[in-house]
C-alpha cells in the first residue's frame, strides 16, 4: 500500500500538476483535468488511465478482475 504522502509526491512530480479538492476527495490535475483523486476517509487513490493503459496494467494478473 502506498501513503498519501508517497501518492501525493509521485502526482505532484509530474509536470504543471496542481492539488485542489474535489468534493470531500483530494485532486491532482494537470491544465483542469482530473488524472488522480486520494479520499482520505476511504485511504483509497484513483487514477485515471486510458483504455490502452488499464488493458496493459489489468492483464498482469489474470486472477483479478474490475468491477464492472
Amino acid at each position: 500500500m502506498v501513503s498519501i504522502r508517497t501518492f501525493r509526491k509521485l502526482a505532484l512530480s509530474f509536470p504543471e500538476t496542481t492539488e485542489a479538492p474535489h468534493f470531500e476527495k483530494l485532486s491532482f490535475r494537470v491544465k483542469k483535468k482530473i488524472f488522480a483523486t486520494y479520499d482520505d476517509h476511504k485511504k483509497k487513490a484513483c487514477v485515471k488511465l486510458s483504455e490502452i493503459d488499464q488493458h496493459v496494467f489489468s492483464s498482469t494478473d489474470k486472477g483479478r478482475h474490475l468491477p464492472n
